[in-house]
C-alpha cells in the first residue's frame, strides 16, 4: 500500500499556491490507489518545538534520566522520523521565504535527520539511510530565482534530501507569482504541466513496486 507523507509550510493557509499544487497532486495519487495512506501535516496551523539546545540533550541523554519534558520532547521528534521512515513517497511544500526554505521546514529537518537512524557516519563519511523513497517538492516564488544564486531552496534541499539517502527527487517549481497577471498565469499553467507529468510518473512507479512486492 503507498504510504504518503504530506508536509505543508505556507504561512498563507487557503491562499497558499503551494499546498494548491499539493492539493492537487494528492488527489492524483489517491485516485490512483484509493487505499493509499496519506499522512498530512501542516506546519501553518501545528506548533512545532523548535529544535534547540534542550531538544539536542534530550536526544544525547539515555532515556531513564530524561525529565518529562525531554521526554516529550523526544516522543515528538521519534514521532517525525516514524512518519518519514514509513512513507514511500514524501510530498514537501517548500516556498521560498528570504532565498530560501520556511522556518518551520528547517526544523523538520533539524528533528529528523539523525546520526544512526536517518543517516550514519563511516569510513567513507556520511550514508543516508533513508532509500527507496520518492520526493516531490513544490516550491513557490514571488520572483525569479536561479539555484544557487538568489534561490537557496532547490540547492538545500536536495543536498540535505541527499544527505538522508533520498535521492529520487522531483522539482515542481512556480515562480514569478508576483511580477504582474501574465507572468502568474504562465508559471501557473507550467508548473500545471510539470504536475501532470510527475504525478503519472509517480503513481505509475509506485504501482509497479507494489506489484513487484506481491509477485516477491
Amino acid at each position: 500500500m503507498t504510504s504518503v507523507l504530506v508536509l505543508k509550510t505556507s504561512i498563507l493557509g487557503r491562499d497558499s499556491v503551494s499546498n494548491g499544487l499539493i492539493q492537487q497532486f494528492v488527489q492524483r495519487v489517491s485516485a490512483a490507489d484509493p487505499q493509499a495512506h496519506i499522512r498530512q501535516r501542516d506546519f501553518a496551523t501545528e506548533t512545532m518545538p523548535q529544535f534547540e539546545h534542550e531538544t539536542l540533550q534530550a536526544l544525547m541523554r539515555e532515556a531513564s534520566q530524561r525529565s518529562p519534558a525531554q521526554r516529550e520532547l523526544v516522543a515528538y521528534a521519534d514521532q517525525l522520523v516514524s512518519e518519514l521512515q514509513a512513507a514511500n513517497l514524501l510530498v514537501i511544500g517548500a516556498p521560498m521565504y528570504n532565498f530560501t526554505v520556511p522556518a518551520t521546514l528547517k526544523s523538520w529537518i533539524d528533528h529528523v535527520a539523525r546520526a544512526g537512524v536517518t543517516f550514519k557516519y563511516t569510513e567513507k563519511g556520511a550514508v543516508g539511510l533513508l532509500d527507496s523513497k520518492q520526493v516531490v517538492v513544490f516550491t513557490t516564488m514571488g520572483g525569479r530565482h536561479e539555484p544557487g544564486e538568489s534561490d537557496h531552496v532547490r540547492p538545500y534541499l536536495e543536498t540535505v534530501l541527499g544527505f538522508l539517502g533520498l535521492d529520487r527527487v522531483e522539482m515542481v517549481v512556480a515562480d514569478g507569482l508576483n511580477l504582474g497577471e501574465e507572468s502568474r498565469r504562465q508559471s501557473l499553467e507550467s508548473a500545471q504541466k510539470h504536475l501532470d507529468a510527475v504525478a503519472a510518473r509517480v503513481t505509475r512507479d509506485l504501482q509497479q513496486s507494489e506489484k513487484a512486492e506481491v509477485a516477491a
